[in-house]
């Protein structure tokens, strides 16, 4: 078993790939080691997948930093290992794949880090998201500052992480760390549902939303205006596009590459 393995699996079918977090006895806690294994699975997926479906056995998404491997480093040591999560998970967010997140259990630290890199996010009931490193005498370094503080807004994310607030699907809902609250055993169905509607999507009409609308919203409004037009500019050049068109005038599904 090579060290990717101990740490998760992935299965592929035709245009869609599940990986599955799979270190149950620590709550899939976030590490060196999962944080390589995600890296290994992205670069080696099939050309033909478009959809990734990122979940956690064992009833728990990802508990967050592993503090049995959590070391003393030097503040550059320290910089560097953070940075690395940040090359990672940007990997994930704008590496090409649409990934959908089935979450349950655990979506807490550096969980909820990897679950805010990825496009889609499902919860079931069991979820929890928090930010605890206040309460463990560390900080946020995988990136939680920029998404998740977007997702929330800088106010509510500092009382979040002083107070070590817990909160539930409805309430990640209703702030956006999810998009879908569904009852127990139902995330990993709507993402496969969720899967192949996005992969029967045109190809570069996916590409643009994921790698431009992020993007856009660090613009000013002047600069992201003008890089929608270069977009859109863009995406109406491809085949897909005039297939999209004919396809409504012709009052049927539409056949994309």
């Amino acid at each position: 078993m090579s060290d990717h393995a101990k740490y998760l699996t992935t299965e592929v079918d035709g245009q869609i790939a599940t990986l599955t977090m799979i270190r149950t006895d620590k709550r899939n806690a976030m590490s060196d080691g999962l944080i390589a294994a995600l890296e290994n699975a992205y670069v080696t997926l099939p050309k033909e997948v478009r959809v990734v479906i990122l979940t956690g056995a064992g009833g728990h998404f990802c508990s967050g930093l592993d503090l049995s491997e959590h070391v003393s480093r030097s503040a550059e040591d320290g910089v560097y290992h953070s940075r690395n999560w940040h090359r990672v998970m940007e990997m994930i967010q704008f590496g090409g794949k649409v990934t959908i997140s089935a979450m349950e259990g655990a979506v807490i630290g550096g969980g909820l880090e990897l679950a805010a890199s990825t496009h889609v996010r499902i919860a079931e009931p069991s979820v929890i998201f928090q930010l605890p490193e206040g309460r463990r005498g560390i900080f946020v370094g995988g990136g939680a500052s920029v998404r998740v503080g977007r997702i929330l807004g800088a106010d509510r994310m500092v009382e979040m992480m002083l107070t070590g607030r817990k909160y539930g699907a409805e309430d990640g809902l209703r702030l956006g760390l999810t998009h879908y609250s569904v009852e127990a055993g139902e995330a990993l169905p709507l993402a496969r549902k969720l899967a192949e509607q996005i992969a029967g999507n045109a190809p570069m009409s996916n590409y643009f939303m994921v790698q431009a609308l992020s993007r856009i919203n660090d613009m000013s409004r002047s600069d992201g205006l003008f890089t929608e037009s270069l977009c859109a500019a863009l995406v109406q050049t491809t085949p897909d596009a005039e297939e999209g068109l004919n396809a409504f005038l012709e009052k049927r599904a539409p056949v994309f590459r």
